[in-house]
């Protein structure tokens, strides 16, 4: 979405490549990796003279699941791995890909499988003991520094693999967490984080906190031992200190960006993919298989946590802890799964009446491409690219919102609707329908809430509003219809 402005469904991407559920198997949509059936915002720059890189994760496919690497999408420079995620520290895999036989046998030896790092397109080594963060941004800083050479405009698209899993950082930025969120236990940490959500304007001063015992797949801080709090917490510290990495090199891109006059004339967006992730290796979210792999080949001890040899997921708990004031996270289609910060940072020369502001208004990940053009001046071809048919984006500029032309990025009329795992929603205006299959812990019934107010989503509105409720399904399924969405059995679960 964030580099076609399509619909997943449109472009191959349906559903994950490692959680493809029987009935898509071969179906169009379903491909699991980014089709020709769009033009990717990276090929309408490069054909406008700008110089292309991208370092970081793909997962849009590659020669191993299909599709092609990111030097075949418009790219001049890359260094990436394909996959979803990868061991921070070294060569080897985030998880293992139980669709892929050569995971499934080496993982079955209690080894760990290697990721393949591509630059440019061809296989190369990754040096061992260098953070993923230090490693992507320092590749990027040599990209930028040719396109400065060659005095040409560029884009740049840096795919961090922070703080995907396993959760990993170095020490010292891990250990002057533990203590805080050791103190905190879970139920603190997500009221600390409401708490912090509402003063920092985030979400509204009246904004319901959703309740810890409403999410039925978590447990109190209170069950778990004293060995497990330990772990915990630091495994929440090394998941707050991969964050800082971040954060940190992210001023390194920045700080080149001002000592070589680029600022001023560069446009920054920068966001997050989804909310925390909620696998993990004991209960309904555990992969049993994965499980058992991780507790072979993870050094077992809490002083580990954050290096390389050490495979920690952030859990369930946590990742519901880490949402504040909202509910679920990854993979699931309520606001702490969906809903992510997006930050824009205009040129100093452009006239950004909401400089320096802060909104709830809605826009979608599909806006960010079409945004881009705007900015650029580029033109999105429609639904012919160099004599190709391709599916029209979807997305709009956020730009005329951004000017203080419109009041919002989207009308009414253009609401956004989205489907994974047979769950889904859509958004017009603050209004959202939803609902979620018993499969995934839903009740298979739609359900409506007013995002903007409640965006923990803790008072449905269907019985006052039940012509709302009305004419948001049918937009919905309207939708699954127009662009053939398979259908999901009730009690599929991705995890199993």
């Amino acid at each position: 979405m964030v580099l076609t402005g399509n619909n997943p469904v449109e472009v191959g991407l349906g559903t994950f490549d490692y959680a493809v559920y029987p009935e898509a198997r071969g179906a169009k949509g379903y491909e699991t990796y980014l089709t020709r059936n769009a033009v990717a915002v990276s090929e309408l720059l490069q054909d406008a003279g700008y110089m292309t890189a991208m370092v970081g994760k793909w997962h849009l496919g590659g020669k191993a699941a299909g599709g092609q690497g990111p030097h075949e999408w418009g790219f001049d420079r890359t260094y990436a791995i394909l996959s979803g995620g990868a061991n921070h520290w070294n060569s080897g895999i985030s998880l293992p890909n139980l669709n892929n036989p050569e995971h499934v046998e080496i993982a079955a030896k209690g080894k760990i499988p290697q990721e393949t790092f591509y630059e440019n397109g061809v296989k190369v080594k990754r040096p061992m003991g260098v953070y993923s963060d230090d490693l992507w941004t320092t590749k990027m800083i040599g990209f930028l520094e040719e396109a400065r050479k060659a005095d040409k405009p560029f884009f740049a698209y840096v795919a961090f693999t922070t703080p995907h899993a396993p959760v990993q950082a170095p020490d010292y930025l891990i250990d002057k967490y533990v203590d805080y969120y050791y103190q905190l236990g879970y139920e603190g940490l997500k009221k600390a984080r409401w708490q912090s959500q509402v003063k920092k304007g985030i979400i509204p001063s009246d904004a319901p906190m959703p309740s810890w015992s409403s999410n039925p797949l978590v447990q109190s801080w209170d069950d778990l031992s004293e060995d497990q709090k330990r772990r915990k917490a630091r495994t929440m510290a090394t998941y707050a200190a991969m964050m800082e990495s971040q954060d940190s090199n992210i001023g390194s891109l920045l700080n080149y960006l001002e000592e070589t006059g680029r600022r001023d004339n560069t446009l920054i967006i920068y966001m997050s993919d989804n909310g925390p992730e909620g696998q993990d290796t004991k209960g309904a979210l555990a992969n049993a298989t994965i499980a058992g792999w991780i507790n072979t080949v993870s050094n077992p001890t809490i002083e580990s946590i954050g290096g390389g040899d050490n495979y920690a997921f952030l859990g369930t708990e946590l990742a519901n802890a880490s949402t504040g004031g909202y509910s679920w996270w990854k993979w699931f289609i309520g606001e702490g799964g969906v809903r992510v910060p997006l930050i824009i940072v205009p040129p100093t020369n452009s006239q950004m009446a909401r400089q320096g502001l802060m909104t709830d208004k809605f826009a979608a990940i599909k806006d960010i491409p079409s945004t881009i053009l705007d900015y650029a001046g580029v033109k999105h071809p429609g639904d012919n690219y160099n004599g190709r048919a391709i599916t029209p984006p979807s997305g709009v500029s956020i730009r005329p919102f951004l000017e203080g032309k419109s009041d919002r990025v989207r009308t009414d009329d253009q609401w956004h609707a989205f489907e994974l795992f047979g769950n889904g929603y859509v958004v017009s205006g603050d209004f959202k329908a939803m609902k979620v299959r018993t499969g995934m812990w839903g009740d298979g019934k739609w359900h409506l809430y007013d995002i903007r107010k409640d965006p923990g989503e803790t008072t449905p509105l269907e019985e006052n509003m039940p012509t709302k409720l009305d004419d948001l399904v049918a937009i919905y399924e309207r939708y699954l219809t127009e662009r053939r969405v398979v259908p999901v059995q009730e009690d599929w679960s991705p995890w199993q």
